[in-house]
């Protein structure tokens, strides 16, 4: 099947170099020149484990291109798949200007009969909007069909997520339009739910806004085990062993972060609103997710005293491991914090570093963890890299001036870090204090 996929980011690629490894022909349009010619040059503008092999294989092969005309690749395609950013407005609305900007060119580019696919994370209603700007500006009428197709993408684990997902979702119109996409999904063997298409909008958002809800909640839960000695990794195994809840996105920390949970959450926020309801659980949601860096940075100046003049090593930059995304990082608040609070930051990242120097002009940035730490007052684990799971913690803590950890993420076990002489602070667990 021909295919054009617009725009380069995520899923976008994620999404075009999947298609092209099942065999498909994939044309990836994005009106950034520059990003354009790095993909042709096989260098990526994101880091995906195993996303570069896929993609290097596939244009190689010829089944993967890229181009900055998208005119070109609507009139390629017989699938149009949109996946452009959407990103939040100062009211939580979500910003449709690139999909109406796509939505319009296809009108203007159509030269047959096409399935434009919407695949990036849109308010209920978008399906419509975007037919509408289609058909306003089509040169002369041609038949055409709007799907919801959302993704489900974890970055990190995007292309597992994309060749195995839980469930492939499929708004349309009819059942015969479905089809195309049933075809083209087939090879996956996964299973898929077609439905109508505001359902299939709504799906999207209500599946992250129950995920941000569970991390949320067992945040909340984490401050009343700190309060009342509690252990809140015990507390979520005996919740999680429950069926009906589930272990998954039940562990305590700094909270979600990243280009999805937020903004979902708050667009969500907006269209109920919108469509007059008062989302009040999902306010909370968002309002307990905003405390957390000001939880931990609380913590840290009550163990360490005034943070004026004080150096932390902040372990952890990305918003999750196995990826370089800083969008609505925790370690930004938690930095932004500490900064405000006279402490100068040592900062190291597996892999976000280099994304990170134009967002933390301040932060001095380190070859290692170890480096990061020496000298330091103290050190704060953010993001939970399995590289730090692995850390030689002796070496660690010779090289910090006091052996405190501030652990955001529960990384380590706290009888561990008793035996190795740190004073430890995690989250929603009793403090492993000097002797």
């Amino acid at each position: 099947m021909n295919i054009c996929v617009v725009g380069t980011g995520y899923v976008g690629l994620v999404t075009g170099a999947v298609f092209a490894d099942l065999g498909n022909d994939v044309v990836c349009v994005d009106k950034d020149r520059d990003k354009i010619a790095a993909l042709k040059a096989g260098r990526l503008p994101i880091y995906e484990p195993g996303l570069e092999e896929m993609v290097l294989r596939n244009a190689g092969d010829s089944r993967l291109s890229f181009t900055s005309d998208l005119g070109v690749g609507i009139r390629h395609a017989d699938v149009i798949f949109i996946a452009v950013g959407t990103p939040p407005k100062d009211t939580g609305e979500t910003d449709l200007s690139h999909v109406e900007s796509v939505a319009a060119e296809i009108g203007r580019s159509m030269d047959r009969y096409k399935v434009v696919v919407n695949k990036s994370t849109v308010p209920v209603g978008t399906g419509g909007f975007v037919r509408e700007v289609i058909a306003r500006h089509q040169l002369r009428p041609i038949e055409f069909d709007v799907v919801s197709n959302p993704e489900f993408l974890r970055e990190g684990s995007a292309i597992e997520d994309t060749l195995r997902p839980d469930r492939i979702v499929i708004g349309a119109p009819t059942q015969q339009v479905a089809m195309t996409l049933v075809e083209l999904y087939a090879p996956l063997e996964r299973p898929m739910i077609i439905t109508d298409l505001p359902s299939a909008e709504v799906i999207k958002y209500a599946s992250n806004a129950f995920l941000a809800a569970k991390i949320s909640f067992i945040n909340a839960i984490s401050n009343i085990c700190e309060a009342a000695g509690a252990d809140v990794t015990q507390v979520m195994k005996g919740m999680g062993l429950d069926s009906r809840i589930g272990g998954a996105f039940l562990q305590a920390g700094l909270g979600y972060g990243g280009s999805c949970f937020p903004k979902d959450v708050d667009s969500l926020i907006h269209t109920a609103g919108r469509l007059g309801y008062d989302f009040k659980l999902l306010r909370s949601v968002a309002e307990i997710n905003r405390e957390r860096a000001a939880h931990l940075v609380e913590t840290m100046a009550k163990a360490l005293g005034p943070l004026d003049d004080t150096t932390i090593a902040v372990l952890g930059l990305a918003f999750k491991p196995n990826t370089d995304d800083m969008r609505e990082a925790k370690s930004l608040e938690v930095i932004q914090l500490l900064r405000k609070a006279g402490a100068h930051i040592r900062a190291y990242d597996p892999a976000a570093m280099d994304n990170a120097r134009a967002l933390l002009p301040t932060v001095t940035f380190s070859a290692s963890p170890y480096e990061a730490a020496e000298g330091a007052h103290a050190a704060v684990l953010v993001t939970e890299w399995n590289e730090f799971r692995y850390l030689n913690l002796e070496r660690l803590r010779g090289q910090l001036k006091r052996p405190v950890i501030f652990d955001g993420r529960n990384l380590w076990e706290p009888e561990r870090m008793r035996r190795l002489g740190f004073e430890y602070y995690s989250v929603g667990r009793k403090p492993v204090l000097p002797t």
